[in-house]
C-alpha cells in the first residue's frame, strides 16, 4: 500500500467493460509522479488516501474482477507525515 494525494478527477465515456462505472481518479505519488487508480470510495480532489496496487487492487473493488492495477482503498482522516 501506498499514501497518495488526489489531484483530480478522470473522465472517460468509452472504456474496457472490466471497468464497468467505476469512478477514476489522477493521485500523485511521493516521487510526483502522477498515476490513474479505480476509486470504489468517494474520493474528492485534496484527499490523501491509501492504495493498493498490483493484483491485490482487484480486491479492494466492490467487483473483483474490475480491471485495475491501482485502486483507492481509502480516505486518510488523519496522518502526520514524515519529517
Amino acid at each position: 500500500m501506498e499514501i497518495m494525494q488526489v489531484m483530480g478527477r478522470l473522465v472517460c465515456t468509452q472504456r474496457v467493460d472490466g471497468l464497468g462505472h467505476m469512478h477514476l481518479r489522477i493521485l500523485r505519488n511521493n516521487a510526483g509522479k502522477q498515476l490513474v487508480a479505480v476509486d470504489p470510495v468517494g474520493a474528492r480532489e485534496g484527499n490523501w488516501v491509501f492504495t493498493s496496487s498490483g493484483s491485490a487492487a482487484r480486491f479492494a473493488c466492490p467487483d473483483p474482477n474490475t480491471q485495475t492495477d491501482l485502486t483507492i482503498g481509502g480516505i486518510i482522516d488523519y496522518w502526520l507525515p514524515d519529517g
